[in-house]
């Protein structure tokens, strides 16, 4: 982009101007009825924000100056990808130039991973990118993090993604069947219709990402295996690519037994969040332990995601914020969340 400064040295105030590219649609970078353009007055409520035809004017302090203007710059790169723009968007751009190791809001936000049904599944943080590159360079990948990080959604798209290249011949997803502190009682049908219950989210995130007609033709044809994890025992997994969601709610004998499952030009990924295990009282967690006992094997990776990676509605970032800062209080907070668990395990 062209720029234009007129720096005013008093109170270190600065005044810049950027002229944006003919190639970049005005209307896009700026949003529906000035979206964008409000989302970035809001995160820099410091500097005063002009345009003109496609001349972009700042005045503010300097270094707010500097990093609003760099924001539109990465914001104008996406807009020219055709790429629509939110106000959400705008507000993880934010995050990832303030963060210490951000990286550059265009190539996270352009990142293509599978067009599907007439949309495309792309990573929207820092954390989720990351995540997704490690997908890519290892063999075992561990996601682990709250409700709403995409630890799930994203491995299934790289899976299927995976499945259309030919890098594997099936798609293999597996949960523990595991109650999340209720008591379901005895489920009426066939085995099919007991298990379906707890496998219905991969279910969905299938039905995201490929025709619905077709799914039933992949699952017959074994292309896609959707199964409990107490199926997983004594098999060998070959060329494919293999998730475990609610990794959680295994005990550290079943993380053993399917890690082991791995077999030659597989590819394994493991998701769970260690807030939320539904094991019963004195049962421990395989997700938790494991980053302890795998730590320095090669070809491991653990990814670590976090409140700042929700890409839900607003509430669902500050309602795990909320838990988190409930969890690390006194001792009685801690002192009523175990009696809480025990009550739930009865």
């Amino acid at each position: 982009m062209a720029r234009s400064d007129d720096a005013s040295t008093q109170d270190a105030m600065l005044h810049h101007q950027i002229t944006v590219p003919d190639d970049v649609p005005m209307v896009s970078l700026l949003g529906r009825r000035d979206e964008v353009l409000r989302a970035v007055e809001s995160g820099f409520p410091t500097v005063d924000i002009h345009v003109r035809g496609n001349v972009v004017s700042f005045a503010g302090p300097a270094g707010d100056v500097a990093l609003a203007e760099r924001l539109v710059d990465e914001l104008a790169q996406v807009a020219r990808s055709g790429q629509a723009l939110t106000a959400d968007a705008v507000g993880r751009a934010i995050t990832m130039l303030t963060a210490p190791t951000g990286g550059r809001p265009a190539d996270i936000l352009t990142l293509d991973i599978l067009s599907a049904r007439g949309r495309t599944i792309r990573p929207k943080t820092l954390g989720q990118k990351t995540y997704v590159d490690a997908i890519d360079e290892h063999t075992i990948t561990f996601g682990v993090g709250p409700a709403g990080t995409g630890k799930t959604y994203l491995a299934m798209a790289k899976a299927v993604h995976a499945l259309q290249a030919k890098k594997v011949n099936r798609i293999v997803l597996t949960r523990p069947a595991v109650e999340a502190g209720e008591r379901l009682g005895f489920l009426p049908g066939s085995l099919n219709d007991k298990i379906d219950p707890y496998l219905r989210p991969l279910y969905d995130a299938l039905h995201d990402m490929l025709d619905p007609e077709s799914i039933p033709k992949l699952m017959a044809a074994g292309t896609i295996e959707v199964a409990p994890l107490a199926y997983m025992r004594g098999r060998t997994l070959n060329d494919a690519f293999i998730i475990l969601d609610e990794a959680q709610n295994t005990s550290p004998e079943q993380m053993k037994m399917f890690l082991t499952r791995l077999g030659f030009n597989s590819r394994v990924v493991v998701t769970g969040d260690v807030t939320q295990v539904d094991l019963p009282s004195g049962t421990s967690s395989g997700l938790r332990v494991v980053e302890e006992i795998l730590t320095g094997i090669e070809d491991v990776a653990f990814c670590r995601l976090t409140s700042a990676d929700v890409v839900r509605h607003r509430l669902v970032s500050e309602i795990i914020d909320a838990y988190e800062r409930w969890d690390a209080g006194p001792a009685g907070n801690r002192a009523d969340r175990r009696a809480a668990q025990r009550r739930g395990a009865r």
